[in-house]
């Protein structure tokens, strides 16, 4: 025999990028949303990322830097007393 084939090889899984990452939600929180719902989660998400941001700005520029990467935003929302308590 020439050792092709598929005798005995099991095929692992694949994994998301979003099951890497832990991300992945339950999701039952409700049978039914309001239409108000999804508008309103989108302003308070929009508010959250802007406040983060602007944080992490800071923080870049007082690194006399330009770009954020992810330690500029660990120290804004570790050093945000709220952002820090929202994580715990």
């Amino acid at each position: 025999m020439s050792g092709r084939g598929k005798g005995g090889k099991t095929r692992v899984k694949s994994k998301t990028w979003s099951t890497r990452a832990g991300v992945q939600f339950q999701g039952n929180y409700a049978e039914r949303v309001g239409a108000g719902a999804p508008v309103y989660l989108a302003a308070v998400l929009e508010y959250l990322a802007a406040e983060v941001l602007e944080l992490a700005g800071n923080a870049a520029r007082d690194n006399k830097k330009t770009r954020i990467i992810p330690r500029y935003l660990q120290l804004a929302i570790r050093n945000d007393e709220e952002l820090n308590s929202l994580l715990l």
